[in-house]
């Protein structure tokens, strides 16, 4: 025991100290909030440019629709007197008054034109050319202000008036979302899906980054020969065991400290979002139990022992980094086919393929997590769960202190699948 904990110290305390552990650990935060800052900060700042009312609006309806169209378009704007110039043509000069408007974009007098006709108050189609054609909030202002348009001259002709339509059209609805589990209200489910996506992906990521800084130690040890020394004098299934705990710490380490120093961040939103002249947003954390939390981890540790133990086998039995990163390959499959899953299982947390992968082995450490964090799920499933990533954990590492054992003491090609197999017998 006094040599596993040395072992564990020494690869926990070789990585924290690391600047790269503390750049990674101080940055994860600040990345995580402003996946939440910044867009909205940009959503305040995409708003529509003057350029929309620098345009031209080509009627070939003979309804007069132009002209309430441009009120439409020129209804939220803050510079006086400034409104799109309606040209009423006729269908057949339509193509003449095109060319006329585009020389005019061309020589920078509009910022561009709109073709209304026949189509558009069927409400079939409407065209917009200008400058100003990939902005996507003028764009959105232009057609938000043709549908309006149009819906109000359908609601003319059955006799309302101006004031009727508003009272008709004009709906500002607040649609909030709140989770409701066997202990009661439990937040936003909003924040809950942000959440669960949250653990998913760090649960992801650390998985990734740190079984390969795994994989890359144990070939590191062994191209240097550090590891025939190491194992005079420790047993290969200690050292492994103290890889991969002592590593498995530091990915718990840098997520409790990412955790709470991003809760902090969010806390101090409303001022930074203030600041940078952004709305606040109405964000709170889901409710997460203690007991919740605790399994969080558990599911972190054991998905974290199962992978990592089999990327120190890979590390183990090859020559080189692009060797092992070829025989890194299935894992990252493995791995990576369980991501692509994360949506999915957001969307319907407790349909048959959410709960089929939350009792794999190879994608329950990720799926389980994000489905506990968006909907109550039954303590058997969990308890099954768990038993069956246990089981997966011993069974990984079973196999992978056997390559282990032989593989640090191989050296030369790289060996096949079958060769493998044949080490797994002989140290038994």
């Amino acid at each position: 025991m006094a040599k596993l904990w040395a072992i564990i110290k020494r690869e926990y305390l070789e990585r924290v100290r690391s600047k790269w552990f503390l750049i990674a650990t101080f940055f994860g935060p600040i990345f995580f909030s402003a996946i939440i800052i910044v867009p909205a900060w940009l959503a305040s700042k995409s708003t529509a440019t003057t350029d929309v009312y620098n345009t031209t609006i080509l009627d070939a309806t003979g309804t007069g629709f132009g002209h309430r169209l441009a009120v439409n378009i020129a209804g939220d704007t803050t510079v006086p007197g400034r409104m799109p110039i309606v040209k009423v043509v006729a269908p057949s000069e339509l193509t003449q008054a095109e060319s006329l408007a585009t020389r005019e974009v061309m020589r920078k007098e509009k910022s561009g034109y709109v073709v209304v006709n026949q189509q558009t108050l069927a409400g079939e189609s409407a065209r917009y050319a200008g400058t100003n054609a990939t902005s996507i909030a003028d764009m959105t202002q232009i057609k938000s202000a043709i549908r309006q348009t149009i819906l109000g001259t359908r609601l003319e002709k059955v006799g309302l008036n101006d004031q009727q339509m508003k009272e008709i059209t004009f709906i500002p609805l607040d649609f909030s979302t709140e989770r409701i589990t066997e202990r009661g209200r439990a937040g936003s489910g909003m924040a809950s899906v942000l959440f669960g996506f949250a653990i998913g992906f760090l649960l992801y990521l650390s998985i990734v980054v740190y079984g390969q800084t795994i994989m890359s130690g144990v070939l590191e040890e062994k191209t240097t020969r550090v590891a025939e020394v190491v194992m005079s004098s420790v047993p290969t299934d200690t050292l492994l065991a103290g890889k991969v705990l002592g590593v498995g710490a530091v990915g718990l380490t840098q997520q409790i400290l990412w955790i709470a120093t991003t809760y902090i961040l969010l806390q101090l939103r409303a001022p930074i979002m203030a600041k940078l002249g952004a709305p606040t947003m109405n964000f709170s954390l889901p409710d997460i139990s203690l007991g919740a939390g605790i399994l969080f981890l558990l599911f972190f540790l054991l998905g974290f022992i199962f992978y990592s133990s089999l990327y120190a086998a890979v590390g183990s039995s090859v020559n080189s980094e692009s060797e092992a990163r070829q025989a890194a390959s299935p894992l990252m499959i493995m791995i990576v086919s369980t991501g692509v899953f994360i949506q999915p299982v957001l969307l319907n947390p407790t349909g048959t393929t959410a709960r089929v992968l939350s009792l794999v082995p190879i994608s329950s450490p990720i799926i389980m997590p994000i489905r506990m964090a968006v909907t109550g799920v039954p303590p058997l499933e969990m308890a099954a769960s768990l038993a069956f990533l246990a089981i997966g954990c011993v069974a990984a590492l079973w196999l992978a202190s056997r390559i282990y054992r032989v593989g640090l003491l191989m050296y030369g090609k790289r060996p096949t699948m079958k060769e493998m197999a044949r080490w797994v017998s002989y140290a038994r």
